[in-house]
């Protein structure tokens, strides 16, 4: 049976490739067909169409060009293609968990933005770069903390996280209008309350209680300002401020010396 050539157009058009992805493919040794000995013309085969399909499937599951051509090199295509597809499923499982994870933060500042009109970038900033760390932050106060806790922190359901969020964000703008005011007047002394029910709700009495028995509490506390989970949308002014506003309440209600 005599075969059929194709011309890189004919190909093309067959297979619903365009003619720049065909020389490119022939330039990287991808998909070399044979060359017309006068010519020097593409003449593609239909063993060429069973190449290309290759090409596409293996591209689909998200293999590079260069991880295709090794494994169209390869004399047993099945055991590679095996061994090499669960790594690249496990590849997608985290880009999947990643995705999963972004569009739950904009679902959280976009309910923040639609509830609050008005929110400083510092604020969202802030926000964004704490959602994005979320895993190392877990991470972290495994070295601390039962698993169990650890768990009753990050395992809120979306519309505690989303309270949470607003709440923060109450806060922080109150703090900022109030910044330079003196720590003892009423609205300060009020807003530290504030903070410190938010701190509680939030994190819940257990782990309260868990903390103040750490020993090592205060390098806890110490690490954690190092670690730039959540940037401060405070100048160093206002967190100035803030510090002595929090020292000066938990004086005045026994909570420290």
């Amino acid at each position: 049976m005599s075969v059929i050539y194709y011309s890189i157009g004919e190909f093309a058009q067959k297979t619903g490739t365009t003619i720049r992805t065909l020389r490119y493919y022939d330039e990287i040794g991808l998909l070399s067909p044979k060359k017309h000995p006068h010519s020097g013309r593409r003449m593609y085969t239909d063993d060429d169409v069973l190449i290309l399909q290759k090409i596409v499937s293996l591209k689909f599951l998200g293999y590079s060009l260069e991880q295709i051509h090794q494994l169209l090199n390869q004399t047993r295509l099945d055991l590679s293609l095996r061994e090499t597809l669960e790594m690249q499923r496990r590849l997608f499982e985290e880009k999947r968990k990643s995705i999963e994870q972004a569009i739950k933060a904009m679902d959280r500042i976009l309910f923040l933005l639609r509830e609050e009109k008005e929110v400083d970038n510092e604020v969202i900033m802030s926000l964004i770069h704490s959602l994005q760390t979320e895993n190392e932050q877990r991470r972290w106060l495994e070295q601390y903390l039962p698993q169990s806790l650890i768990d009753s922190l990050f395992h809120k359901s979306e519309a505690d996280m989303m309270a949470m969020d607003r709440e923060w964000v109450r806060l922080t703008k109150k703090a900022k209008q109030l910044a330079g005011t003196p720590v003892d007047h009423p609205e300060v002394e009020a807003l530290m309350e504030q903070y410190m029910n938010a701190t509680l709700t939030f994190v819940g009495p257990d782990t309260m209680q868990m903390l103040g028995r750490l020993e090592q509490v205060e390098e806890m506390v110490r690490e954690a300002e190092t670690c730039n989970w959540m940037p401060s949308p405070f100048t160093k002014e206002e967190e100035q401020w803030l510090h002595q506003a929090m020292e000066h309440y938990m004086v005045k209600k026994g909570l420290i010396e």
